[in-house]
């Protein structure tokens, strides 16, 4: 295992014989138009079963509500009034020193070529609209669930992606809790109450491989084995999910940010680019045009055993100082039985 916290390559770390890059997505939510297919076609690769009985939420369109184990892409449907439009705005002009470009006045002496063309005036702000947003598993540069599987279970691949190895996996759970995202789930039939039917049909349950193990997004590895490009990304109409290298599709976010933000959409922001952060970086970068709770993300990831360091220094610590109590009352006896 590599090191526990900040920048470094995980397909290296894993020491496979042959290094590939490491492959990652980025997700635009600014371009995404909420069709699902990217769902549909997650599901049909991979032979994933439907989540429960699919009843309407109430939360706008969104009917598979959250990524679990059977559901690996999420499109997330958030609805927003002009005040909050404005919020986002104002809070993504904010943003300093994360990595994201921002709107500034130059100072320097550089030529004026390298400076942004376009007005930066912002657009009108529409009255309502919604955000639709592709989630997915992050295949974090350093994965909690991976380095609390005791059984093994979680793989890193040549191309520094996380994936299940479902024969091995013993459905303990203990990556369901070290994943800060709350991505990883052990599948069950996806409903509250256990099915007595076995059917498609509404109030029945079709048959579910692999109850019982943690499941989660494979980014396709068999595809990416095959050198072909993962089903969802290959599916999405507006590009929206863009695959390829992880440091081209980093790049490839920035430069977008710098486009939306010339054209006055300060809200867009960058999630999972930076490798200072919780988790060492994501390989799944997101354009986001609010903060990330509002799609559901935590704003600080953290892997646990990022804290491992600390902890064993502390506990050290306590031993040493109870070994020190444990002699001077050793000593302290030894002196008063010789008076």
């Amino acid at each position: 295992m590599g090191q526990l916290t900040g920048p470094t390559d995980p397909s290296a770390d894993a020491a496979w014989p042959i290094l590939e890059e490491r492959r990652g997505f980025f997700t635009d939510t600014s371009i995404c138009i909420g069709c699902k297919a990217c769902e549909v076609a997650c599901k049909e690769w991979n032979g994933n079963p439907r989540d429960g009985d699919l009843e309407f939420t109430g939360m706008s369109y969104d009917n598979s509500v959250a990524l679990g184990a059977s559901t690996w892409r999420h499109v997330a449907f958030i609805e927003q009034d002009a005040e909050r439009i404005e919020t986002a705005r104002e809070s993504g002009a904010r943003l300093v020193g994360l990595g994201m470009p921002q709107l500034r006045t130059r100072v320097d002496a550089e030529p004026a070529a390298a400076e942004p063309t376009g007005d930066s005036t912002p657009p009108d702000t529409p009255e309502f609209r919604w955000l639709m947003s592709s989630d997915v598993c992050k295949h974090c540069t350093h994965a909690g669930c991976l380095d609390v599987c005791p059984t093994g279970a979680m793989m890193r691949t040549e191309f520094g992606t996380v994936v299940v190895q479902s024969d091995i996996c013993n459905g303990c759970g203990t990556c369901v809790a070290g994943c800060p995202f709350g991505v990883v789930e052990r599948r069950s039939d996806g409903t509250v109450a256990p099915t007595t039917r076995d059917g498609e049909r509404k109030g029945e349950q079709p048959a579910v491989p692999k109850r019982g193990v943690a499941q989660k997004c494979t980014l396709c590895y068999d595809r990416l084995r095959a050198n072909e490009t993962p089903a969802c990304a290959k599916t999405c109409p507006t590009t929206s999910i863009s695959f390829g290298d992880r440091a081209e599709m980093v790049a490839k976010a920035h430069d977008r940010v710098a486009q939306l933000h010339t054209a006055g959409m300060t809200e867009a922001r960058l999630y999972g680019a930076n490798e200072n952060d919780g988790v060492g970086g994501t390989g799944s970068v997101f354009l986001l045009l609010d903060e990330p709770e509002v799609y559901g993300l935590p704003p600080d990831p953290r892997v646990p055993t990022a804290d491992l360091p600390t902890m064993y220094k502390r506990a050290g610590l306590a031993v040493a100082g109870m070994a020190a109590a444990a002699a001077v009352s050793f000593l302290g006896s030894s002196r008063d039985r010789r008076r």
